[in-house]
C-alpha cells in the first residue's frame, strides 16, 4: 500500500512540474528569464522556511555533515527552472517535459548502471538502451512541423 502511495505523491509531483513549467513560463515572459526563475525559488524558499519552522523534524545545521555534492542539488534545480522558463515559452510544455523526462531517464540510466552516488547498480541492457534511442527519436517526431 505504502507503495502505490509513493507512486501517486510521484505522479502529483509530475502534474506540479507540469503546471510548473506553463506559470514559470508565463512569469519569466513578463517579468525576464533569470528573475522568473529568482522569483520563483525565492516563493519557494519562503513556502519551506514555514515548513521547516513549524512541520521540520530534522537539523539544519547536519547540512556541514553531509557529502558536499550533496549540497548541489539547488544549483541542479535553479538550473532546472531556469531552463523551464527559457524553453516553455518557445517549444510549449508538452514537448519542453517531454524532453526533460527523456533527459532524467538518460541520467536515470546511467546513474542506474554505474551505481553512481552510491545507488544500486542497475545495469544498461540492450532492450533498455534501445527504448532509451527511441524515446529520443521521439523527441525529433513529437517537434517535426
Amino acid at each position: 500500500m505504502k507503495l502505490f502511495i509513493y507512486s501517486l505523491l510521484a505522479l502529483a509531483g509530475g502534474i506540479a512540474m507540469g503546471i510548473q513549467a506553463v506559470v514559470n513560463g508565463g512569469l519569466g515572459r513578463k517579468v525576464g528569464t533569470i528573475e522568473g526563475a529568482f522569483l520563483s525559488f525565492l516563493i519557494g524558499t519562503a513556502a519551506l522556511f514555514f515548513l521547516v519552522l513549524f512541520a521540520g523534524k530534522g537539523s539544519l545545521l547536519a547540512f556541514s555533515e553531509v557529502p558536499k555534492f550533496q549540497l548541489t542539488g539547488g544549483l541542479l534545480g535553479a538550473f532546472f527552472v531556469v531552463v523551464m522558463v527559457l524553453v516553455v515559452p518557445k517549444v510549449g510544455v508538452a514537448s519542453a517535459l517531454m524532453a526533460v523526462i527523456v533527459g532524467q531517464l538518460l541520467m536515470g540510466s546511467l546513474i542506474d548502471h554505474f551505481g553512481l552516488f552510491g545507488g544500486q547498480r542497475f545495469p544498461l541492457d540492450m532492450q533498455k538502451s534501445i527504448a532509451l534511442v527511441v524515446m529520443l527519436g521521439a523527441i525529433y517526431v513529437f517537434n517535426m512541423k
